[in-house]
């Protein structure tokens, strides 16, 4: 399947948990050894074969706005902006958004990814995952977690659980739970336009994960956990020290 090359960053989030550092600045801008974010990622977006990215903004968007207009480092990168000022739409919804405004109707997959989430993941394989017999592919990992993805033997998505509490989310009545592979999700995924066409039912604003747990018996869902995968969320101030170690061993 010939790919066309554009993915969406999701940029929009308040960072309440970044604070005091996203009092004065959205958490896109916040920088690892002096480069923010949000550049860090567009940078391995372009190493990687994408030149058309789509950014979602809410937490002041005028910086953000600012910040893209001035970035002119590759001159056959487009960079799109979806507006979500006036009202956060959550991740479903900031999807469902940014893809109608793009107009992903062709078939062709478009690759998401947290501006928060560094890793080690070959985005290219992930694409190479997707068929057109699939609808998302989700990176997930073996992190220890209290919520997880649920799968099948085939790494089809069937739901999910929090271990804490017990709850199971699943539109499948006879799930088997101790036949599921628990996977916890990376906050990078591909998804197809057939899923894209199933959210226009949806609301303006909802969890892109409560949409695959709900239509995973009608979309064709599947997890990938690539090998050796290194991954950290940056959404914490300790984590920032993390951070510099990992961007020096992945990124420079």
């Amino acid at each position: 399947m010939k790919e066309q090359r554009t993915a969406m960053i999701f940029a929009a989030g308040l960072g309440t948990r970044l604070q005091p550092l996203t009092n004065y600045r959205p958490k896109a801008l916040v920088e690892i050894e002096g480069r923010p974010l949000i550049e860090i990622q567009l940078e391995r977006l372009y190493q990687t074969g994408w030149r058309r990215i789509i950014v979602n903004i809410h937490h002041f968007p005028d910086m953000m706005k600012e910040w893209i207009s001035a970035y002119h480092r590759h001159p056959d990168m487009e960079i799109l902006i979806s507006d979500e000022s006036d009202h956060l739409l959550n991740t479903g919804g900031g999807l469902k958004k940014a893809a109608s405004q793009i107009g992903l109707t062709d078939g062709y997959p478009l690759l998401v990814h947290n501006v928060d989430i560094l890793d080690n993941a070959d985005m290219n394989v992930l694409a190479s995952h997707f068929t057109s017999n699939t609808d998302a592919i989700l990176i997930v990992s073996n992190r220890n977690t209290q919520r997880y993805l649920l799968f099948d033997k085939d790494n089809r998505l069937v739901g999910w659980t929090h271990t804490g509490t017990g709850e199971i989310r699943t539109p499948y009545k006879e799930l088997d739970l101790d036949a599921c592979r628990k996977m916890a999700f990376a906050g990078i995924h591909i998804i197809g336009s057939r899923a894209i066409a199933t959210m226009q039912d949806y609301p303006d604003a909802f969890s892109i994960i409560d949409f695959y747990i709900r239509e995973c018996n009608q979309l064709v869902i599947k997890g990938y956990n690539p090998p050796q995968l290194a991954i950290l969320d940056v959404g914490k101030p300790e984590a920032l020290q993390k951070a510099t170690s990992f961007y020096h061993l992945y990124y420079s």
